[in-house]
């Protein structure tokens, strides 16, 4: 059977689920073998099977409500889609998060570190939850769902060796280890969707989950911090009240304009611009820059994120690492002085960019054509970080 991408009729996307549902081994054999892209392997696979799910429950809660010991609630059609939206785009979001740690991991447990693989049992695996997700039409059997749960569990465990080439003796750890980061990804999606849920006071999750605190070993090297995950969630339900108030702002984007210089690393300044906008209540703005020396040019831009900074922020809690070589460059995600920075590069082109999230809200990016990376990162350095995370505090 080959690879489901892109224009694969729907028949291919169906003997997929029905393979890694009933025949788990010889469909990771044969998923072992393939070569998609993760852009293929989102739209033709993911994308339609996390929908389920969302879609499921949101018929269900549309037509049954919410409730139960003979108590309903019925909440707007408006916060149910809203509500289904962001759970939808965090479902997305955390394939690839986990993707992430998948490949991180794997070198601690004698596996082979690649993305495409890490990719394809962060797809795959889910598939018996996403199906699952059917029993959502009627919210009472709903806690059916939980043994799709439990059988994506079981499939992961299949996948992992299979495909990160991980020894027969420590398949069995490394599993577990992913697994515990599955639970703790699930409980963070159920967190920052009940922010939103926040909305229209169906319920108050900070309420009712308490705090959080500690963090999550990770045998090998690592650890996830709990009480970062808690604090993310708490700044999006202050943001969702904010917008649901009417109070949400950001950053005048006239002031952010002053934190780019005039010159960096050599570069003078030709161009400078600013923009704001937002939509449902939250707000957003952006100042950029055009640098120029000689053939080469660079751009730098400063962008106050609103409430999905909180969001981005998430990441520093996993402490995700990782990294990428190729024949001509490279690409790296990390954590550097306590902030979280991305990095790519292309040698042989000489272009590349360089962003660092400040304050968990802010984002400073550089990217050019005919620069070093020591350039770029002179620039995105020559912004006043230290300033911006004052102004994020303040805000």
């Amino acid at each position: 059977m080959s690879v489901v991408e892109p224009g694969s009729a729907s028949a291919g996307l169906v003997a997929r689920v029905k393979g890694i549902l009933f025949k788990p081994t010889e469909t990771w054999d044969e998923i072992d073998r393939e070569q998609p892209s993760i852009g293929g392997l989102y739209t033709s696979y993911v994308m339609p099977l996390a929908a389920i799910p969302v879609v499921c429950s949101l018929v269900g809660m549309l037509v049954f409500g919410i409730g139960g010991f003979g108590i309903t609630i019925r909440p707007s059609p408006v916060w149910l889609v809203v509500q289904a939206i962001v759970s939808y785009g965090l479902s997305l979001a955390m394939v690839y998060v986990m993707a992430l740690i998948i490949e991180t991991l794997a070198p601690n447990f004698g596996g082979t570190k690649d993305r495409i693989q890490a990719f394809k049992v962060a797809a795959y695996a889910p598939t018996a939850s996403w199906v699952a997700g059917v029993f959502g039409l009627i919210p009472a059997l709903g806690v059916i769902a939980i043994l799709g749960g439990l059988y994506s569990l079981f499939l992961l465990y299949k996948g992992l060796p299979k495909l990160m080439k991980t020894p027969e003796d420590k398949a069995l750890p490394y599993a577990a280890v992913v697994i515990v980061v599955a639970i703790v990804a699930a409980i963070i999606i159920g967190m920052v969707s009940g922010s939103v849920m926040a909305l229209s006071g169906a319920m108050n999750p900070a309420a009712t989950l308490g705090s959080v605190s500690g963090t999550v070993k990770v045998p090998g090297g690592g650890e996830m911090d709990l009480a970062k995950l808690e604090a993310a969630s708490k700044r999006m339900e202050a943001a969702a009240k904010q917008a649901e108030a009417g109070t949400a702002t950001a950053t005048d984007p006239e002031a952010l304009k002053a934190y780019l210089p005039a010159s960096v690393a050599g570069f003078t300044r030709e161009e400078v611009s600013a923009s704001s906008g937002g939509a449902g209540g939250y707000q957003g703005s952006q100042a950029e820059a055009r640098y120029a020396k000689g053939d080469a040019s660079l751009r730098l831009e400063v962008t106050d994120m609103g409430a999905a900074g909180a969001l981005a922020g998430m990441a520093s809690a996993f402490n995700v690492k990782s990294s990428k070589e190729t024949a001509t460059g490279y690409e790296k995600v990390g954590v550097v002085g306590g902030r979280m920075t991305q990095e790519n590069y292309d040698r042989q082109a000489r272009s590349g960019e360089y962003s660092v999230l400040v304050g968990e809200r802010f984002m400073v990016q550089a990217r050019g054509d005919g620069v070093s990376m020591e350039e770029l990162k002179a620039a995105v350095g020559s912004v006043d970080q230290r300033r911006l995370e004052g102004l994020a505090k303040a805000g």
